[in-house]
């Protein structure tokens, strides 16, 4: 399962309500979306992927995404954070069938290169084939002591997998100093937001943590293949509780002498293209550092990042230095590489018909 359902609002003005991050065309003319779909060929078939997305994103990842059926994609009434999304997915796969193992994957990541990604995955299946309760993550060597990731620490290694580690905590979004700690330690990587579990286990993990909403989500699956599933799923689905599923399931489960947590290392490059200054590490720099998807045109300019949707238009800047230049049909944005986060702060400023 493919979660799909963030806004994206520090990636305004391109990502809006009728296209989120997860789908503009600005990977190579493909979405993000289609990138993490596409980099499950040879593990998952097609039939068996689904996407968990805001209801509201139905269509327009239908008409992207052709290779997708109306009933592979799970509409969310309103977003109710991860716990909720992956808890629909495990209480749907559940009714119908109670063995189902599955892989939780996100849709606004880049990951080179594709066989160790697979591996890895491959992985995360064995090890949740062999113990259905075991809950599984995949962590991602750190290159700097981010704040904005969690973070889980490796503890010993899970015998006959391949690199597989037993998890001994998880830390959501450390502060400097404590991400500065867990670098040198060496034993602690980012958290990638990416899960393989069973419908069983993950359900009675809920059940444990956080039962009203395994509650709620029993009676939405129950409903799912009947007149009453959506009118059903619109009742509930928005009464629960928002958490994510980092605080609601791993780590309780981590601290849980009974439920077996594991992480599995990715010796990959992992981008999260969460902000415009994360995208423009996609984009190759000139000797200034500038970097553009579109034509531009810099003199004594250093470190912009240009980008806009009309191939055909121009961005030209001089003696600029460290800034986002960002242009739609209806909008120029412009701010300090250093106010990049801030750019959500904007989207949600802004009159109603530019969100």
């Amino acid at each position: 399962m493919i979660m799909a359902g963030g806004a994206g609002t520090r990636l305004w003005p391109m990502s809006r309500r009728r296209q989120p991050k997860q789908l503009i065309p600005f990977i190579d003319g493909q979405c993000l979306l289609e990138v993490a779909a596409n980099r499950l060929d040879g593990v998952v078939p097609a039939s068996r992927r689904l996407i968990c997305t805001g209801e509201a994103f139905r269509e327009p990842i239908l008409e992207q995404l052709p290779a997708f059926t109306d009933d592979q994609l799970l509409g969310e009434p309103e977003g109710r954070d991860t716990v909720n999304a992956i808890g629909l997915t495990a209480a749907v796969l559940h009714q119908r069938d109670p063995d189902a193992i599955f892989a939780v994957l996100t849709a606004d990541h880049l990951i080179e290169p594709q066989d160790r990604f697979r591996k890895a995955l491959q992985t995360g299946f064995k090890l949740v084939e062999q113990d259905p309760a075991r809950l599984v993550t995949f962590g991602i060597t750190p290159t700097y002591a981010a704040t904005g990731y969690g973070y889980v620490e490796l503890g010993e290694e899970v015998d006959g997998f391949d690199g597989a580690r037993q998890t001994v905590q998880f830390v959501e979004k450390p502060d400097e100093s404590t991400a500065e700690g867990y670098l040198q330690a060496g034993n602690f990587l980012w958290n990638s937001g990416m899960f393989v579990f069973s419908a069983a286990g993950f359900m009675n993990a809920l059940e444990s943590y956080l039962p009203e909403a395994a509650e709620g989500l029993s009676i939405i699956a129950q409903a799912w293949g009947g007149p009453d599933r959506q009118s059903t799923l619109e009742k509930i689905y928005p009464t629960l509780p928002k958490i994510s599923v980092d605080y609601a399931i791993m780590e309780p489960g981590s601290r849980d002498e009974q439920r077996p947590v594991c992480t599995v290392p990715m010796d990959i490059q992992w981008l999260d293209v969460g902000s415009w200054t994360s995208y423009g590490e996609t984009l190759a720099p000139d000797s200034n550092g500038c970097r553009s998807n579109v034509q531009s045109v810099n003199v004594d300019s250093h470190r912009v990042l240009a980008v806009s949707e009309d191939p055909d238009h121009v961005i030209a800047t001089v003696g600029c230095q460290d800034l986002v230049i960002i242009h739609t049909d209806r909008v120029t944005m412009v701010c300090p590489s250093s106010e990049a986060q801030r750019v959500k702060d904007l989207a949600t400023s802004v009159d109603e018909s530019l969100r």
